[in-house]
């Protein structure tokens, strides 16, 4: 195995960021320190940790350009877009920071002559947060800010392909005041991450990333008697009905599909619509998808750059050739994208039609620029359809119909459930999903009570 991590740019190719591995011995004074701040950061009042951690966000911010053109750098985000990047950590952040005095107040109990009795939320200790490449900074903020408020200490690590940015969260915030040894980065190898888990001396993990990711880290936590969270894959679907705005819907679900290069475990990738508007909704589909500009992601015209690294790309032209070798069609040249080169993180969209459920492309997450679009012929339809998934990350309805809307959602097997929107996170929703998408919740007040634990006090006043 490498003695260091190394991060290779999908811009072209070159060694962009290198670190060495922590070592063991370090690793265990990082969680020996957590611990020791985590002590004195729990006697902070929650008031006193929000204005402490609102400076801290105001210092993140404060470096968007940096962190925009590092982005483009690291995983292809284009810098037309990167600070939409850093406007959804400050949301997350805000949001959670303003709710925190009251997600964290005692719980209440009916008064009882001559006892005093409540439930008090106390910090699980040290939270071990694993974040993914994709979106560096709005993924890892869902567990790393709602963990410092609730009073606990923070050990972060990065992915190998966006490490940068979790130096940059550590550094932000130590440098407005944070306690240093209360928010620490590690640069770990997956057997290292094991080891974490498995050192006893952490107290929750919080995982983004694959399936079969968090199965690792399912196993390695097995009999250590921590909570693990896990937010994994997605091939969220969207239902277009008969009576939707079919333009409105076209625009926003091609963004929903094509957005950070359809890199996004929310994002749109299979389609069903009902017959009665299948051709025109393809037709405009197909028009805003060809509008699109692939290209390097320095470039302040490219809507669509790379993906992380070019097998991802090959990953994608391979569910795309296999449904065509089957009857599927491709709608898309890539020829209108010049800067598509087989071999490559460079990748064209792709639009799919005439597919089913026994084409990967419709079962398997795909992770890249492309969707398959099928035709139905009832909500029911629609409703089987969507449910045929390993998956329950998101799903969502275009109608004008609140109410079908409402009942459809009620059927569909997700955790998150859209009516005109998508590939979107509210920080006041519960973050979560169902099936092989994952177990526990992030953000809003529901994303506390796994970053802390109750402690009843049963007190007896009248003796």
């Amino acid at each position: 195995m490498s003695e260091s991590l190394k991060t290779i740019s999908p811009v072209d190719g070159s060694l962009y960021v290198e670190r060495a591995y922590t070592p063991p011995s370090e690793i265990d004074a990082m969680l020996t320190r957590a611990r020791a701040a985590q002590r004195d950061w729990r006697r902070k009042s929650v008031a006193e940790r929000a204005a402490l951690l609102a400076k801290c966000v105001d210092g993140f911010v404060a470096r968007k350009d940096r962190i925009v053109e590092e982005l483009a750098w690291q995983m292809g985000r284009p810098v037309k877009f990167g600070a939409g990047e850093v406007g959804g950590f400050e949301e997350r952040a805000r949001h959670m920071i303003s709710i925190a005095e009251d997600a964290l107040k005692e719980i209440e109990i009916p008064k009882k002559d001559g006892f005093t009795r409540y439930i008090k939320r106390e910090p699980v200790g040290v939270v071990f947060t694993i974040a993914p490449w994709n979106f560096p900074y709005m993924t890892a903020v869902n567990s790393i800010v709602p963990a410092l408020m609730a009073g606990n200490a923070v050990i972060l690590k990065h992915a190998t392909q966006t490490h940068l940015c979790g130096e940059r969260m550590v550094e932000s915030f130590v440098e407005a005041g944070l306690p240093k040894d209360l928010f620490q980065i590690v640069v770990a190898s997956h057997s290292a991450a094991a080891k974490i888990i498995q050192s006893d001396q952490v107290d929750y993990v919080c995982f983004t990333g694959s399936v079969p990711a968090g199965r690792a880290i399912e196993e390695a936590a097995v009999g250590h008697f921590l909570g693990v969270g896990l937010e994994l894959g997605g091939k969220d679907p969207a239902y277009v009905r008969a009576d939707a705005d079919v333009a409105y819907a076209a625009e926003n679900l091609v963004d929903g599909a094509m957005f950070n290069s359809g890199q996004s475990c929310c994002g749109i990738e299979r389609i069903y619509v009902h017959a009665d508007v299948y051709d025109d909704f393809v037709e405009k589909f197909v028009e805003v998808v060809k509008a699109y500009k692939l290209g390097s992601p320095l470039d302040p015209e490219t809507t669509l750059g790379p993906l992380v690294n070019a097998a991802a790309a090959d990953f994608v032209r391979g569910q795309v050739a296999d449904a065509v070798k089957v009857g599927a069609k491709s709608l898309i040249d890539p020829k209108l994208f010049p800067a598509d080169k087989p071999g490559t993180p460079y990748l064209a969209p792709d639009v799919v039609v005439d597919v089913d459920h026994g084409m990967r492309i419709m079962t398997e997450e795909s992770f890249g620029p492309v969707v398959g679009i099928m035709k139905v012929a009832s909500d029911e339809e629609a409703i089987k359809l969507m449910n045929d998934s390993e998956f329950g990350l998101t799903a969502s309805v275009w109608t004008t119909d609140e109410a079908a809307a409402i009942r459809i959602g009620d059927q569909v097997e997700t955790g998150t459930w859209f009516m005109n929107r998508c590939d979107y996170l509210d920080p006041a929703l519960a973050w979560t999903g169902v099936k092989n998408s994952g177990r526990g919740c992030t953000l809003s007040s529901v994303g506390y009570e796994s970053l802390t634990r109750p402690k009843s006090y049963h007190l007896r006043t009248a003796i």
